[in-house]
């Protein structure tokens, strides 16, 4: 008799196992839970075995192969699109030309099969099914049969009220191949659900046998980590490997252990598994091939998989490590976590229970995760990343998030702060910046709603009306589904480090301040919020010049709500505009306009119109692109360089900001005009911070962001094309000559991956080797010399090392780059091959 094995399945409860392995492949005391049931097929003399795939199939068909290794004859049936349990079945008819047994790869049992097939054929039956008895029928289906065996009634899933037996299909069956006959081969079929109610109303001798033995259907992470115990308790008949010693602790080969006493059964340690001196393995551990436990590790109440390494003096209790994972020194892991494969836990790290890390991320050194790490290459112990905090929406950024870190916030204010809220105008904004509202009125704060204006406006607002803080909600330029949320405090600049450090203090250790009934904060509604922004920003510009000049330009606003407040700055300033892409609230359309596609339609646009120039703002409106009278794009380096000639020609006297990574050619080209020039980290938190410092007339970086503190010492896209046209104003030349006068570029940068464990001894080791030579350590290692500057410059929020040159020519650029690139590297090779060894 042939044996049917049917292993498509894809196993989404029981991620992240299954997350990159087929779920019949998930390890049992250190084998798939298929290879048990395939032994268990031999074992009652079935060694012609079809084994039905969809899921990964590559992985069962690589381990199995033919079946040589277990004493079977293995063929395969592939189902390309989902066909049901019948329809998979049905796909390898063909092969079935005889009574045939049909089992789940993904079901634990050790059931009589010999007497089930026994009992179908003395019955004469089309169909017989194995039943078993349970004490919580609700999650199968229950089949009620006469004193004969024959099948009077089935029920899928019932409710309690529905409970009229406690026997359920375990999924095997014994069939006769003209059964196969009734299954539709063009949409997926089930046996349970469609095949057997049909037989059944049809007359067919359908019979059901009640099976002693075990049978555990592994649907989910606690019936996976039982499975595991109960072969350890030897509940389930199964072929364990290793040697037995001590009735119920279970040693692969070539383990190395220095005293047996460190294991505590029933426990089963797999092949050359190393548990160090020290370490303990406690009761229903399963270690699986090749795991080290390090000194003073102790596991209990887990199942760690094939190749794991566990560092010095970690606890793992009641947990499911996947393959190859690393888990570095001091690490606690709880109850009901499950780690994928190849998954990196940093030193003194805490999973909380019931976490679940998906394959190969990071999670940095010292962290505390409470939430599960889905779709994130790593998780830090930062909250803030890129100038605030973002997240694919209701995955990484829920509305529990956002209300939790608008607490961790108001928390780390006082009682009587007040806080300014503005967002664009997707729905998954609105949702988050709602749930931050709660969050913030729950610590007793009272929040100003501004609803959808550009974060200027709200910015604006805490230098204007004294606000605390402020938040703006809004989309990422690159991906329309991830959420972004930016932080500012007095007076309108980012969020400090130190502030930052204390959010996220309160959110992960979950120190909240909650008030009682009668303190609960106040939501309000400001009015004429736009026309107050409108009028301080034309207190501070020269309106007749701008008027005098009578500019004619082509505006794409991004759909940024910057719609709603330049009109009512570019009307009092004369100046004509023709404007597209203006807010809009259709749901289908904001965020998908791609930057790059905006800049080329204002390119055919403005000539078309004879406009003066054309500008395009990002979707934040905070910053700016810029294009000529005649179509061409203006590169954002030389667009930094034009405002700088024009403020360096209008006689004004200050100090003006750049990041320390800005060319140096801002230096030669203010020579002799009496502007101060400030340096400052490649921050935009350290470049705003230093914008709102008396004496600050501008600041800006690469990047269309640019900064005119006098107004508001924050980048905002209005307030830049407003000062552009008045320094333009008494120019009286097309920007293309005002461009054609700039120097060139020979600015280069270069990113490099380097593991974040290598990053802080790349920079030591970089610091020893060039400390004979001109050194800036104002932000990363910045190298002077006769040909010009090198820097290299870690990313505070990637795995990635950033390095700038600049040369007096282009040639001498790119040496200077290749000269510290190639430094980089030789290091990262030398560190990592001494980490390896």
């Amino acid at each position: 008799m042939k044996a049917v094995v049917m292993a498509g399945g894809e196993g989404t409860r029981l991620r992240p196992l299954t997350s990159n392995q087929p779920k019949p492949m998930v390890p049992i005391v250190g084998k798939p839970c298929m290879e048990h049931i395939l032994e268990l097929l031999r074992d009652h003399g079935l060694t012609d075995v079809i084994v039905t795939v969809a899921f990964l199939p590559q992985a069962i068909r690589s381990y199995f192969g033919e079946g040589d290794t277990l004493g079977l004859n293995i063929a395969y049936s592939v189902e390309e699109s989902p066909m049901g349990t019948a329809g998979s079945v049905r796909l390898a008819a063909r092969q079935l030309d005889e009574t045939f047994l049909v089992i789940s790869g993904d079901a634990l049992c050790d059931l009589d099969l010999t007497k089930l097939i026994e009992f179908h054929k003395e019955r004469g039956a089309a169909v017989t099914i194995g039943l078993k008895s349970v004490e919580n029928p609700l999650e199968f289906g229950i089949v009620v049969t006469d004193d004969e065996g024959r099948i009077e009634r089935f029920l899928e899933k019932p409710s309690w009220g529905q409970v009229f037996s406690d026997t359920i299909n375990t999924g095997i069956y014994v069939l006769e191949p003209e059964v196969l006959k009734h299954v539709p081969t063009d949409r997926p079929y089930d046996f349970s659900k469609e095949l057997f109610p049909y037989l059944l109303e049809m007359g067919r001798p359908l019979y059901g046998f009640v099976m002693d033995g075990y049978w555990q259907d592994v649907g989910n992470l606690d019936q996976y980590r039982q499975a595991n115990f109960d072969a350890l308790d030897e509940s389930v008949k199964l072929n364990v490997p290793g040697i037995r010693i001590r009735g119920n602790v279970w040693l692969g080969e070539g383990v190395e252990i220095a005293d047996l006493d460190q294991v505590e059964g029933p426990a089963m340690i797999g092949n050359y598994c190393r548990i160090a001196d020290g370490a303990s393995v406690g009761a229903y551990s399963v270690l699986s091939n090749s795991v080290t436990l390090r000194e003073r590790t102790r596991t209990t109440r887990s199942v760690i998989d094939g190749s794991t390494h566990v560092g010095r003096s970690s606890l793992i209790e009641g947990a499911i490590l996947g393959r190859s994972c690393d888990i570095r020194a001091h690490v606690r892991i709880h109850e009901g976590v499950a780690v994928g494969d190849e998954v990196t836990i940093g030193a003194e790290s805490v999973i909380m229970p019931g976490v679940r890390i998906y394959p190969y991320k990071e999670v940095e050194s010292g962290s505390q995760i409470n939430e599960s790490l889905i779709w994130e290459s790593r998780a830090s112990t930062r909250l803030f990343e890129h100038d605030g905090v973002a997240g694919l929406v209701n995955v990484d950024l829920t509305p529990e998030v956002a209300v939790r870190i608008a607490a961790a916030l108001g928390t780390a204010l006082k009682r009587d702060a007040r806080i300014v809220a503005s967002r664009e105008s997707a729905p998954a904004c609105r949702m988050i910046k709602r749930a931050m509202i709660s969050g913030f009125t729950s610590s007793g704060l009272e929040v100003a709603d501004l609803r959808v204006l550009p974060s200027a406006v709200a910015r604006h607002m805490l230098k204007a009306e004294g606000y605390d803080a402020g938040f703006h909600v809004g989309t990422s330029q690159v991906d329309p589904e991830v959420v972004q949320i930016r932080f500012f405090e007095q007076p309108g600049i980012q969020l400090s480090p130190t502030l930052q450090k204390e959010i996220e203090k309160n959110y992960t250790r979950g120190e909240l301040r909650r008030v009682g009934f009668g303190d609960i904060g106040r939501l309000t509604y400001p009015a004429r919020v736009r026309e107050t922004y409108a009028q301080d920003l034309l207190g501070s510009l020269d309106v007749d010049s701008i008027r005098g000049r009578g500019f004619r330009i082509v505006v794409d606003y991004g759909f940024s709500a910057a719609s709603y407040v330049l009109p009512e700055v570019l009307g009092p300033l004369g100046v004509e505009a023709v404007s597209a892409h203006g807010f809009t609230t259709d749901r289908s359309d904001p965020g998908t306009a791609l930057l790059r596609e905006a800049i080329g339609q204002v390119k055919q646009l403005v000539p078309a119109v004879g406009a003066d120039f054309g500008v395009v703002l990002d979707r934040a409106a905070e910053r700016l692109y810029l294009v000529d009278e005649g179509g061409r794009e203006i590169p954002v380096e030389q667009a930094l360089l034009l405002f700088l000639r024009l403020l360096g020609s209008n006689g004004k006297r200050g100090k003006l900001a750049f990041p320390i990574t800005v060319t140096s050619q801002v230096d030669r080209l203010l020579e002799g005009s009496g502007l101060e020039i400030v340096r400052t980290p490649a921050s935009l938190a350290d470049l705003t911070k230093a914008a709102a410092e008396d004496g600050v007339i501008f600041a800006g970086a690469v990047g269309g962001g640019y900064v005119f503190p006098e107004f508001l010492p924050a980048y905002d896209a209005v307030a830049s094309l407003c000062n552009l046209l008045e320094l333009l104003a008494p120019v009286r030349r097309p920007l293309s000559e005002l461009v054609a006068e700039l120097p060139a570029p020979t600015l280069v940068h270069r990113q490099l991956p380097c593991p974040w464990a290598l990053k802080g001894t790349v920079m030591r080791l970089l610091t020893e080797r060039l400390r004979d030579r001109r050194l800036d350590l104002l932000d990363g290692i910045k190298v002077f010399d006769e040909r010009g500057w090198a820097q290299v410059l870690p990313d505070p929020d990637e795995p990635l090392i950033h390095i700038y040159a600049e040369g007096t020519t282009p040639e001498r650029s790119k040496d200077l780059e290749e000269e510290f690139r190639r430094l980089v590297e030789e290091i990262m090779e030398v560190e990592s091959t001494t980490v390896s060894v």
